[in-house]
């Protein structure tokens, strides 16, 4: 008996281990710190967060599902590298998903709940008005915080689950195809959605969502890329 509760415990253990690992590449990719294509090999990220390959690959392969990593037959894990069609598919998952999540949020949310929404804009404000990577991967972090926040305060927990991969992938697209550093997304349309809701205006505030993610998708170049050969590529 006492061997089997041992036996578990190590279980949720590790599962724990691996949970974490996953969570912290999956901040560094929402902060693009890490790029697409990046290489994660088991090795290096058992020895960065000090612990054996085996809960590395299990931290990697949960990120493969979310479809933040990909990995690939005798080549290794790599972070995803999201086509032009899988960037729509994703905003417009984004698109059908996140009015909902709004006036679900809308329905519970209370005054201490508006007034911590408004300290997150306020530092999303001042990190806009600092320069450096530091203060830019910061700034991206509180954006997509805005929208994970509303998420929990829906109450529902796939769906903060869904959105915190929804987001995490977002980055991943805005690292590929965004044109300006303003692509994260707009600081104001934020204020805008909180005054809505504070006002109880919910078909405006949704309104002002489906705008806010549409401009952030107007910022991308998806347009399909011909590949060209060697010779092609230097005669230009």
């Amino acid at each position: 008996m006492k061997s089997a509760t041992k036996a578990m415990q190590a279980e949720e253990v590790a599962e724990t281990g691996a949970h974490q690992i996953r969570d912290a590449i999956r901040e560094a990719i929402v902060e693009r710190r890490l790029s697409p294509g990046t290489k994660l090999s088991e090795s290096d990220v058992g020895n960065l967060f000090n612990v054996s390959r085996t809960l590395a690959r299990a931290a990697l392969q949960a990120l493969s599902y979310e479809g933040l990593v990909s990995v690939e037959k005798n080549r290794g894990a790599f972070v995803a590298y999201p086509s032009p069609d899988e960037a729509r598919q994703i905003f417009s998952a984004r698109r059908l998903v996140e009015p909902g999540i709004l006036r679900e949020a809308a329905a519970r949310i209370t005054a201490d709940d508006i007034r911590n929404l408004r300290e997150l804009l306020q530092e999303e404000g001042r990190l806009m008005s600092e320069r450096g990577q530091t203060a830019r991967r910061a700034e991206i972090k509180a954006s997509g915080d805005f929208h994970l926040m509303l998420a929990e305060l829906s109450g529902n927990a796939i769906m903060q689950r869904f959105m915190e991969e929804l987001v995490a992938r977002s980055s991943l697209v805005i690292a590929l195809y965004g044109q300006s550093t303003a692509s994260s997304c707009g600081h104001s349309e934020h204020g805008d959605i909180i005054s809505a809701i504070e006002g109880n205006e919910l078909d405006r505030a949704c309104q002002l969502m489906l705008y806010h993610i549409a401009h952030i998708e107007a910022d991308l170049d998806l347009r399909e890329r011909k590949s060209l050969g060697l010779k092609e590529a230097f005669e230009l």
